[in-house]
């Protein structure tokens, strides 16, 4: 073990239940709150509650193969690092160009989110019907793209004027988000019913009629139930990679797994609470036709009068206070790979204020772009968020990768063994679930390309021949994306 890989203590770092918040306040977006609609649409209460079992263990050998790694190796520039060091330069932008469009692509999701709140009877929709969103889609109409682009710009225009830290308000926006959680799932205890929620606990024909009646597809058997939860969970999972900033920031190193464990426990408890026990509250079918976000419904029928009011102006706190950590992120990532030379060095150029002024405004052109066409989209916020993990899967496969080529290097059996599961999670969960998304992030990489081969000639360097090869095998998956999603086959309209 060389000197870096032993842990060093630090005595003002952060506490062990520190951690286990960073953990939990990492993770925890819109995500949660859209989950009540998403896993209906899809799955019975018992194959939802399989996806979660097959998710938090997926996720956990993740957290734990990422907590390893920051741990061994505290001088790589977090995640995205781990490719080019176990890899070569190459998989490190192939790594960080993944991990910078899901960062831009999450805030789409944001975005679309914002809008469905907004046209929901119970907000700015019950005065204003139709304009901010779609009733039948839930995708965002004229108004909420307006409101939706104004946020988005004044969020870019903050963080360009130097807002680089908000802890203050980073700290509200955690307390409305679990405020409203733990609210939310009270209610639904209270109000939860074992013979509603049993009454077709794995999926029976008369809950493929429900289906069929309000989606045109059925449910089908447990395995088919449980494949289709899969993205949809991961979503919510995005942050835990927050894990490889931790072993820098942790009192004791030697906490930073157990807090990983304990952290995603109190997310599962939370995910779980608030996805699966409203199946006990309302019908079926009422629980299946609630305007997205569900979540919005819910909560207006256990608390009549206030119930959607409130969770309406929470997930929009909550949301707002994520975007803005989410368009530093990108940011951050493409300032992280111009001093990688994986980036032309003008993407890492200071304004005055000390913000990269000009992969702010390329973020923001490319969110404001794809919000508009995710308006066409079947169902617009599903489009954002499937795309958005399907991208940063790539990082964490290349990190779980790492985690395998570096315990075995170390001889760590039970280590390699955490990193196989992960990586088998990830790349497995995305090909059964998303590999027509996947497709789709590879046109994303095209331009990314022509930026990479910029970088690499600054310094002199040009791209060998496994380069070229790689790029034309990846370019050529992206365009085969273009006629598959006109026909329909991938299923993005």
């Amino acid at each position: 073990m060389s000197s870096h890989d032993t842990p060093v203590d630090n005595p003002k770092g952060v506490g062990f239940f520190g951690l286990i918040g960073l953990v939990v306040s990492s993770c925890i977006g819109s995500g949660v709150f859209a989950l009540t609609g998403q896993l209906a649409n899809v799955a019975s209460p018992g194959a939802a509650l399989i996806a979660w079992a097959v998710c938090g263990a997926g996720f956990l050998f993740l957290a734990l193969s990422i907590a390893n790694v920051g741990s061994k190796r505290p001088e790589l520039d977090g995640i995205c690092a781990y490719a080019e060091e176990g890899f070569g330069v190459f998989h490190g932008f192939i790594s960080g160009w993944g991990y910078w469009l899901s960062a831009w692509l999450g805030n789409v999701g944001f975005g679309t989110m914002v809008a469905q709140v907004l046209g929901s009877e119970y907000c700015l929709g019950g005065i204003l019907p139709g304009v901010f969103s779609d009733p039948a889609t839930g995708n965002p109409a004229v108004g909420g793209v307006i409101i939706v682009s104004l946020v988005l710009w004044g969020i870019t225009l903050l963080v360009i004027n130097g807002v680089e830290s908000a802890a203050f308000l980073n700290a509200v926006v955690m307390v409305v988000k679990i405020a409203a959680i733990l609210v939310f799932i009270g209610f639904s205890i209270m109000c939860f019913n074992a013979g509603v929620f049993t009454a077709d606990f794995w999926g029976t024909l008369e809950r493929n009629a429900v289906i069929m009646a309000a989606n045109e597809y059925e449910l089908g058997d447990v395995v088919n139930q449980v494949i289709q939860c899969v993205l949809i969970l991961m979503w919510a999972f995005i942050g835990i990679e927050g894990a490889s900033v931790m072993s820098n920031r942790a009192r004791r190193r030697s906490e930073v797994g157990t807090a990983t464990v304990l952290g995603l426990f109190v997310l599962l408890a939370l995910y779980i609470g608030a996805s699966i026990i409203p199946y006990g509250v309302m019908d079926y079918a009422d629980l299946v036709a609630a305007p997205k976000p569900a979540t919005i419904t819910v909560l207006e029928y256990m608390a009549p009068g206030w119930g959607g009011a409130f969770i309406s102006w929470a997930i929009i706190v909550s949301v707002c206070g994520s975007w803005l950590s989410f368009t530093m992120l990108p940011a951050e990532t493409s300032s992280m790979m111009s001093e990688h030379h994986l980036l032309p060095a003008s993407w890492n150029k200071m304004n005055v204020k000390g913000a990269p002024q000009m992969a702010l405004i390329i973020v923001g052109v490319l969110t404001e772009l794809f919000i508009i066409i995710a308006t066409f989209a079947a169902d617009a916020y599903t489009f954002a968020i499937s795309m958005c993990t399907v991208t940063i899967v790539i990082t964490w496969a290349y990190a779980a990768a790492y985690q395998v080529k570096l315990s075995h290097e170390n001889g760590e059996g039970l280590q390699m063994a955490f990193g196989i599961l992960a990586l088998l999670f990830q790349v497995v969960g995305v090909l059964m679930t998303g590999w027509g998304f996947l497709l789709l992030a590879c046109l994303g990489y095209i331009p990314g390309f022509f930026f990479y081969k910029q970088a690499r000639g600054e310094i002199g360097e040009k791209l060998n021949g496994r380069d070229w090869a790689f790029i034309m095998v990846i370019s050529l998956l992206g365009i085969i994306s273009i006629p598959m999603t006109f026909m329909g086959i991938i299923p993005v309209f």
